[in-house]
């Protein structure tokens, strides 16, 4: 059996983790995959394992802007805890892995039984909307190379690696600018030393040194996953 190497999923006490467990299956996820789309009724939720996704806001005439991830720190579907079956962004899967899914019915059933479940449910969901909060305010006020840097440092947190896939044009996407502002700062960024870049292969070279060229988001967004959820180290980092 896959471990239940989700931070959400371990939080519960062991009675409710064997009954959520129980009724998961183990599914690969595969990068860019559409996990579910705005104003759609979930069919599943996910819990990341491995893998990771963007949460992506959709304006009519404007391409999508990533406002926020979930890796194995949270859930993909967490509204259903607030009584809403339909999913209020697109998600895409950036990270290809494993996740645990759960069919939304039986989730709910469990969601019935367990006061734990619903406790940390909704702990997540402040965080997250904690998040997005940081993410409009990132956008408006910060320039790309600290966005870049801080969506960076988010990606490797939840790839659990220091190497991982990611395209320029994927880049601009999630942060909602042009290929050539991504080319500049990425271009920034390994001149430093602190990436090395090259045909949609990344890896991390300094992350201290990237933490200090992140903008103060990724470091607000650390706190309250641990203030909230006690986020545990994941490689002598903060898994967020």
């Amino acid at each position: 059996m896959t471990p239940a190497l989700n931070h959400l999923i371990e939080l519960l006490p062991a009675p409710d983790r064997r009954r959520l467990l129980a009724r998961c299956e183990a599914v690969p996820l595969e990068l860019t995959q559409g996990l579910c789309l705005p104003g759609v009724a979930l069919l599943h939720v996910h819990f990341p394992l491995d893998s990771f996704i963007s949460l992506v806001a959709q304006l009519e005439g404007h391409p999508g802007l990533e406002v926020g991830m979930v890796g194995r720190e949270g859930v993909l579907g967490a509204s259903l805890a607030l009584g809403v079956a339909a999913a209020p962004l697109q998600a895409l899967v950036q990270g290809a892995g494993t996740a645990w899914r759960i069919a939304v019915p039986d989730f709910l059933a469990e969601l019935a039984r367990s006061p734990a479940l619903q406790h940390y449910l909704h702990r997540y969901l402040y965080v997250r909307m904690a998040q997005l909060a940081t993410s409009a305010a990132c956008l408006r006020f910060h320039l790309i190379e600290p966005r870049l840097a801080r969506w960076l440092l988010m990606s490797q947190d939840r790839a659990h690696a220091d190497h991982f896939q990611v395209t320029h044009a994927f880049l601009a996407y999630m942060l909602g600018v042009r290929r050539v502002g991504v080319t500049v700062a990425a271009g920034a960024l390994q001149r430093r030393g602190l990436i090395h870049y090259h045909r949609g292969a990344l890896q991390v070279l300094d992350r201290p040194g990237l933490e200090a060229s992140a903008c103060s988001c990724y470091a607000t967004d650390r706190r309250s996953y641990s203030d909230w959820l006690g986020v545990p180290s994941f490689s002598g980092r903060l898994l967020v």
